[in-house]
Formats: structure tokens, C-alpha cells, sequence
């Protein structure tokens, strides 16, 4: 599944809504781009796991979680939580 995920797909929860857009694929995680970045952890990238891809639709990337819970499963570059 990860070679139908390409740059400027947009990522949504299970629910439809927002949670980021694909700046590019690295290994076993998906790169947000930085403009999807919110709050105290603004201006650099986020990660979510490719396990968490349910499906490609088109141009978008639905996950298995929905948007409110999927925000809390973003990663930093090093692979930690973003909520630490």
C-alpha cells in the first residue's frame, strides 16, 4: 500500500476529517508536512505509522482511526510520541 501513497495526498480519520497531508513515505511511517503541524510541536515534521492506513482513496489517504484520535498517534522524528 505504501507505493500508492505519494506527495500531496491528503491524510483523513476513519470520520472524513483533516489530520495532515503526505510529504513523502520514509520507511515504515508516513512524513506529514510541516504545515500540518499544530501547537507546541509547529514547524517541523510528524510521522504516523503505515499500519494505521486503512485504505487509499484517489488522492487521499483514509486511516483506521478517526481525526480526533489519530492526532494523538503522530510520531516525532525520532519515533517518540508528540504528546511528551
Amino acid at each position: 500500500m505504501a507505493n500508492n501513497i505519494k506527495e500531496g495526498m491528503e491524510i483523513i480519520g476513519a470520520d472524513g476529517v483533516h489530520v495532515g497531508t503526505v510529504d513523502r513515505v520514509e520507511g515504515d511511517r508516513i512524513k506529514l508536512s510541516k504545515k500540518d503541524s499544530f501547537g507546541t510541536h509547529a514547524g517541523h515534521h510528524h510521522y504516523i505509522e503505515l499500519g494505521f492506513v486503512a485504505g487509499v482513496e484517489g488522492t487521499k489517504v483514509r486511516l483506521s482511526a478517526n481525526a480526533d484520535i489519530a492526532v494523538t498517534l503522530e510520531e516525532e522524528p525520532s519515533g517518540r510520541p508528540v504528546n511528551l
